[in-house]
């Protein structure tokens, strides 16, 4: 037909062009739908918990959330984590939570145990520097200004969310360091007494002022100048990390403060993948293009926690076998698998037992995995210091009495179900929208 343009197939290089962006647009595009649909399936799960009235004068379920920086990289990768996978259940369950925080190693194994000696002052455990301390903190404050007022805490569990195998290892031993530790710090730092500056200097800038008393007008610009510098220098340093009050090797001739529950507060572990490195690339493409399986692995462990269904982990014993097909799920009501019940920590009456033997606990192999792909520079230990302690790199270390105590969020068959009803009555929505 005259006057119509002539259809033709573009040319080669152009067809290889728009295929691999097509492709690649596909892939993203679909990638995203199906995280935003598994990030829907777990808030709808959870979202009733919401609408659960509360009474006035009681405060909402907070839970802890413990994330820092992976090995090699800053917390702002951690907070990113955070946002994207793990808040949206937690908002959509209308519950609270509070950030323990690490920017470096050894903040959260700190911050941790700072928290837990705390609990243990203020249940009557403080030792010389307890008291002043408690008065000064402004959370205690708080909960003196609430009890007046009438307001109570969340009277349930609460729970802890750990971002993360190098958090894990830190929140880990960070319990075992509270509750085994000592209150007070057995090696209390030493304040090094440093003359004041300003008393030497009073003596010359007298005299240069009675020397040349019409001067002062003149001198007072350039006095102004030197107080630059002399305030830069009284800027206070950074704030050290405290070391540990408590080894792991002394573990087993630690006493257990009489504070401690029967039943610690319940956690749960969400996977962290971060892998750096230039010929990691294609493996980081992967990943790129396939984080709706991330999605649906993380929001099943926070709506687990949200749902506050746990069981005690899995411990065993150098001289006892398990069997690995077994599935370990009690309900919470029900003994624990070490007895914890004597003040020696096993039902032997016997200490030297289970504290000579140790235990490989279920808390060893979580996420284990995400060690193989920390950066080779979080393996290095300092040579100045060849024998300080290395949460990360370190093994792991279990005292029987503190692991028997510790929970792990589990969802249940029930739940199981509705999820999957739920993802269904999403898949269908989605259809109903383009037909």
């Amino acid at each position: 037909i005259s006057g119509l343009p002539r259809l033709r197939l573009p040319s080669r290089n152009w067809m290889i062009f728009l295929s691999i962006v097509g492709a690649w647009t596909a892939a993203v595009t679909y990638d995203r739908l199906e995280k935003k649909r598994m990030r829907q399936k777990w808030c709808r799960l959870v979202e009733g918990l919401a609408k659960e009235p509360l009474p006035s004068n009681m405060m909402d379920r907070r839970v802890t959330i413990v994330l820092g920086g992976p090995p090699a990289d800053g917390v702002m990768t951690a907070r990113e984590h955070f946002h994207e996978y793990v808040k949206p259940v937690l908002v959509s369950a209308g519950l609270d939570w509070d950030v323990v925080e690490g920017r470096r190693e050894g903040d959260i194994r700190a911050g941790l145990a700072e928290r837990v000696r705390k609990r243990r002052k203020m249940a009557g455990e403080a030792g010389t520097q307890g008291e002043e301390e408690l008065q000064e903190d402004t959370e205690v404050l708080l909960d003196d200004l609430r009890n007046r007022m009438g307001t109570r805490e969340w009277d349930g569990i609460a729970g802890d969310v750990v971002i993360g195998r190098h958090a894990w290892k830190e929140y880990v031993r960070g319990l075992h360091e509270g509750w085994l530790g000592p209150v007070d710090d057995p090696k209390p730092a030493k304040v090094e007494e440093v003359p004041a500056s300003g008393d030497e200097a009073s003596p010359t800038s007298d005299t240069s002022s009675s020397e040349t008393p019409d001067s002062d007008t003149t001198s007072a610009e350039p006095n102004k100048e030197e107080e630059k510098p002399e305030e830069k220098s009284k800027e206070q340093p950074k704030r050290k990390q405290p070391d540990p009050f408590i080894s792991p090797v002394e573990y087993p001739s630690a006493v257990l403060s009489p504070s401690c529950p029967p039943i610690l507060g319940p956690s749960t572990p969400v996977s962290f993948p971060h892998l750096l490195g230039f010929f990691n690339f294609p493996i980081r493409i992967y990943r790129f293009l396939n984080k709706r399986h991330l999605a649906d692995d993380i929001g099943r462990q926070v709506a687990a926690a949200a749902l506050g269904v746990y069981r005690p982990y899995e411990t065993t014993t150098s001289e006892f076998t398990s069997d690995p097909a077994s599935e370990f799920y009690p309900p919470p009501t029900s003994t624990l698998p070490l007895d914890i019940s004597s003040e020696d920590g096993d039902g032997t009456g016997n200490p030297s037992t289970q504290r000579r033997l140790g235990i490989d606990g279920e808390q060893k192999a979580i996420l284990e995995h995400e060690e193989a792909e920390w950066h080779k520079s979080a393996r290095k230990r300092d040579e100045d210091e060849p024998g300080k302690e290395r949460v990360w790199i370190d093994d792991m270390v279990l005292d029987p009495r503190i692991a028997a105590r510790m929970q792990r969020f589990v969802l249940s068959v029930e739940d199981e179900q509705r999820a999957k009803q739920i993802a269904e009555a999403l898949s269908r929505e989605r259809w109903q929208k383009v037909w």
